[in-house]
């Protein structure tokens, strides 16, 4: 015999699924690490993308320990080689 289903009345037709919370939206990047710049911008292999860097290609900053790649810096002297 086939099951019915029937509507839910009372305070079970009040209780909704709680809503999950919207996840924070991700604040934009605003700097890339070597090999991902490399990558991105050039096509370069992790090492390469070092190399690069070590020789001023891809321009860096230090935050604390870290080497990071402004990706408005990179994109400027981009422009600026493609002019």
């Amino acid at each position: 015999m086939p099951i019915h289903k029937r509507p839910l009345g009372g305070m079970a037709a009040a209780i909704e699924e709680p809503k999950k919370p919207e996840e924070p939206k991700k604040p934009e990047e605003i700097t890339l690490s070597i090999p991902e710049a490399g990558k991105r911008y050039f096509g370069l292999s992790r090492n390469g993308s070092y190399a690069a860097a070590e020789r001023g290609d891809i321009p860096t900053i230090r935050v604390g320990k870290l080497r990071r790649v402004p990706i408005k810096v990179l994109e400027r002297r981009i422009e600026a080689l493609a002019r």
